[in-house]
């Protein structure tokens, strides 16, 4: 008997040994590890949750399988938010009551996590989430929020870089009136602005609007000018609005449509007819590296369990998004985190009750959320989705993908980093340089909407039939631009310079382009009587399109309207009466020719003179006058140079006249601050910027004076001050030029006094079609186009106007350059033949006394006669003294004078 009470002692500590077991293996799983409670909160009815969902289960599964001696299991309970904020909050107070999560993977949308994230930071518990990509969740608002995925600021700069090598300079925002589709607005706005884009129209879609509403929308888009157009919005209302677009006819060619990564990174999962729809788009996506583990094995058993959680879908046989492997990542880091961190016995402890508490009082705050915070955010490794780095709290990214989609599925365009910009090409983790403000991004061919294969303007004028608007109006100068009314039609006929410009330059356009005038002074009022401020600021007003006509360009106008480059030169000038002026100066006869001409041809004179003196000399005569010259070569020398000096004396005597009379006239005023400080009076062109430069120049308004047409201001400049004119005009240079062809007596031009831009074209900020237009004017311009339309407009047989010369208009020496070496070369030569000719007297001399010699030797007596007769033959040579001394005269014969020259200069 005293053996059964121990036996049954031992049958009831087997029984309680066995219940602590099955208690412990229940509590850990049933595999020897403690449980690590995890919640999930999915939008499980959306397609991104259940690629997710899947993604996790397979994590779990794949992650114990390599770690199964694991201390510690992730145990999952999933909840769905069934895509409600309230929803989604429910479940994570639920979660955190009944399973005291240690932390919470989700919510998916960003407005859920940004409430489960103020819960997370009251109960310690992180909340980590792969889809949430609003930047506007931070560390500083949600200490315990971790994002695993992008925050969507970090692509704009990539799509800014891609509008910009593009050419595109205006972009309409399309997004979902949501916090995941305000949240990038303002980063994107600011990259697009920095990339000299304009973002004229923002698009938000309420999440309550019907296809009505957007239809509606949408045809308020295609009305506008821009063709670009972002889309940031869910995969759901993204997938409406492309298919409504396409039935709208905005999917053809001329349309850009730009997505971003939110939509671009899950565009695998989008149904068929939702991407035959986006036919043409590009994007800007994840880049996802190519690793081992993401390979047909793991496709395949990931199918397996996206069709375990959803029996009636077909499996995904292209591949999985890049949502669905940052959700695998993500469970790989939180278990290892786990593992690290481990399971406390006392896990949670209670927050302090107090008065007037809620229920949120009533969660218990986790001991070690801190400490499993930090591991998460400290844990890196390489994961299937790439480099898993969440060191900052949010996912690093280095490389973005362009893609195109294009024939149901996309294909690969170019790549995008912050460091590099765009290419095509990726080279060890780093992209050759591209440099995006190139004419032609390097990226891959596109096949943009319409499937053509032309980079779009990025802009259309809409396709209403509105015409383009073209504001115009009466100059004073009817030679620029000219307006009137058809008594029939009662349409507008303008004529003029600018005119012809203009319609030249909607020729030369790469498009067709319809368009009608519209007088500014359709009212009746005068020109004259309204300023071109108020003409260009109708621009501003949207009233016109575009103001053509004489508008100069200046800077406060620059500030509510954009200008073509000018068609006109620039300049500000004045006009002003001539007045006689006398020189006396004694010297001023000096003044035709200048001082090197004066000195060389002093010294020519010089040796042309001393020249004629040889040659004489060689010749035997004496050189008295130039009447007496004797010498051939001296004659010849003699009369070339009075040809260089007949020719001088011409030039001289018409330059001299022309300066005494040129002299006469000079401008009564070459300063315009001179004018200001006398006093003067200053007329200007009414309506016109010359006013305010006046005042800015110091003038009182009371010394200036507006006038409206050319004969008022000749009128004003001939009358003078004492008859209620004025001292001067300040114009445009283009203005003096026609004033001045028409009266060109008594008037000069000084300046430009000022500089100006020119006349040009005005039209609306950022107007797309200012690019094209100043194109074709640089076209007209630099050509032949511009001279015949000046011609046609301004006579360019205008009187020539006489300035004041000065001693830099003398005649220099290089203007007679040639003359004085003909002279110069013709007395040399003359030279050398005298000295030549000399030379051979004297050899034939030579010849002659031998010759005598030898017949004195053979005559004997008859020397004497020959040599009577060689004196007899020279009696009236200059070099002898009288006929009575021919004998004694004999040594200075013309033949001794040549031998004695030629001796001293040949020998």
């Amino acid at each position: 008997m005293k053996k059964i009470p121990q036996t049954i002692l031992f049958l009831l500590l087997l029984v309680f040994t066995f219940v602590a077991a099955e208690n412990s293996t229940a509590h850990r799983g049933g595999g020897g590890a403690d449980e690590f409670h995890v919640g999930v909160i999915l939008d499980l009815g959306s397609l991104v949750g259940k690629v997710s969902l899947a993604s996790i289960s397979l994590a779990v599964e794949d992650f114990y399988s390599v770690h199964p001696n694991y201390s510690t299991k992730l145990a999952i309970h999933v909840r769905d938010s069934m895509g409600s904020e309230v929803q989604a909050v429910s479940a994570a107070i639920e979660l955190r009551e009944n399973y005291k999560v240690q932390a919470i993977i989700g919510p998916q949308k960003s407005s859920e996590a940004a409430f489960i994230s103020k819960l997370g930071s009251v109960t310690q518990v992180p909340i980590v989430s792969f889809t949430a990509t609003s930047p506007s969740l931070t560390y500083d608002s949600s200490p315990y929020f971790v994002r695993a995925t992008l925050n969507d600021s970090v692509q704009v700069n990539s799509i800014a870089s891609l509008i910009k090598a593009y050419g595109w300079r205006e972009v309409v925002l399309v997004y979902d009136d949501t916090d995941y589709g305000r949240g990038i607005l303002p980063h994107l706005i600011d990259a697009l602005q920095h990339s000299d884009t304009y973002v004229p129209y923002h698009s938000g879609i309420s999440l309550s609007a019907t296809s009505e509403d957007i239809m509606q929308e949408l045809y308020k888009l295609m009305a506008m000018q821009t063709r670009v157009f972002i889309v940031h919005m869910s995969s759901t209302r993204a997938s409406l609005i492309f298919t409504m677009a396409k039935d709208a006819g905005m999917m053809s060619k001329g349309f850009v449509w730009i997505i971003t990564n939110g939509l671009a990174n899950i565009i695998d999962l989008l149904s068929p007819s939702a991407i035959e729809a986006m036919n043409g788009v590009i994007g800007v996506r994840f880049h996802v590296p190519k690793s081992q583990k993401l390979d047909t094995s793991f496709l395949i058993r990931w199918n397996k369990i996206y069709q375990r959680y959803n029996p009636n879908k077909l499996p995904l046989n292209k591949s999985i998004s890049i949502v669905g492997l940052w959700a695998y990542d993500t469970v790989w880091a939180l278990a290892q985190a786990a593992e690290k961190v481990g399971v406390s016995g006392n896990r949670n402890k209670r927050l302090q009750p107090h008065k007037n508490s809620t229920c949120l009082d009533s969660l218990a705050i986790s001991i070690n959320g801190t400490e499993l915070l930090t591991e998460i955010v400290q844990n890196k490794f390489r994961g299937i989705s790439g480099n898993f780095d969440l060191t900052e709290r949010q996912l690093q990214v280095s490389v973005l993908q362009i893609i195109n989609v294009v024939g149901g599925t996309w294909r690969h365009v170019g790549f995008w980093t912050s460091k590099n910009g765009l290419s095509r090409y990726l080279n060890q983790n780093e992209l050759e340089t591209t440099g995006s403000s190139a004419s032609m991004p390097d990226l891959n061919p596109v096949t943009w909407p319409g499937e053509s294969t032309e980079i779009p303007r990025g802009w259309e004028f809409p396709a209403s039939g509105k015409k383009l608007r073209v504001g115009v109006t009466s100059s004073a100068y009817p030679e620029f631009i000219s307006t009137s009314k058809d008594p029939v039609t009662n349409a507008t006929r303008v004529s003029g310079l600018s005119i012809d410009i203009f319609e030249n330059a909607l020729k030369r356009l790469p498009f067709a382009l319809s368009y009608e005038y519209q007088a500014f002074d359709t009212d009746g009022n005068s020109t004259s009587s309204r300023s071109y401020n108020d003409f260009v600021y109708q621009v501003y007003l949207q009233r016109y399109d575009i103001a053509v006509g004489d508008i100069t360009i200046i800077y406060n106008r620059s500030l509510y309207a954009d200008f073509t480059i000018p068609y006109t030169e620039s300049g500000v000038g004045m006009i002003v009466p001539v007045k006689e002026k006398v020189d006396t100066n004694m010297w001023i006869f000096l003044k035709p020719l200048s001082q090197g001409m004066w000195f060389r041809s002093f010294i020519f004179i010089i040796y042309t003179r001393i020249a004629i003196c040889l040659l004489e000399y060689l010749s035997g005569n004496r050189y008295l006058h130039e009447d007496m010259l004797e010498s051939f070569l001296s004659r010849i020398v003699h009369r070339v140079w009075k040809i260089v000096l007949l020719a001088l004396a011409s030039i001289y005597t018409a330059s001299f006249a022309s300066i005494l009379t040129v002299q006469r006239l000079s401008p009564a005023l070459t300063d315009i601050h001179e004018l200001q400080k006398q006093g003067g009076y200053v007329g200007f062109h009414q309506g016109s910027y010359m006013e305010g430069l006046l005042v800015d120049i110091g003038f009182d308004r009371s010394k200036m004076r507006s006038y409206d047409t050319p004969d008022n201001f000749h009128a004003a400049l001939s009358n003078g001050v004492e008859n209620g004119g004025v001292d001067a005009l300040v114009l445009d240079v283009p203005y003096i030029k026609l004033f001045l062809a028409k009266y060109c007596k008594g008037y000069t031009m000084v300046g430009p006094i000022y500089k100006s831009a020119g006349f040009a074209f005005a039209l609306p900020k950022r107007s797309p079609l200012l690019a094209e237009l100043s194109k074709a004017i640089i076209n007209i311009t630099g050509g032949d186009t511009i001279i015949q339309i000046e011609k046609k407009w301004i006579d360019q047989n205008s009187c020539q106007h006489d300035e004041e010369m000065d001693g830099s208009g003398a005649i220099t020496f290089g203007s007679f350059r040639g003359l004085f070496l003909l002279t110069g070369f013709v007395t040399a030569c003359s030279i050398l033949a005298a000295f030549l000719m000399c030379h051979c007297k004297k050899q034939e001399e030579s010849r002659h006394i031998q010759d005598a010699d030898k017949g004195n030797e053979e005559n004997g007596d008859c020397n004497d006669d020959i040599d009577n007769q060689a004196t007899i033959l020279v009696p009236d040579s200059p070099n002898t003294n009288s006929i009575s001394d021919g004998v004694s005269a004999e040594p200075f014969t013309q033949t001794n004078s040549c031998q004695a020259l030629s001796a001293h200069f040949v020998h």
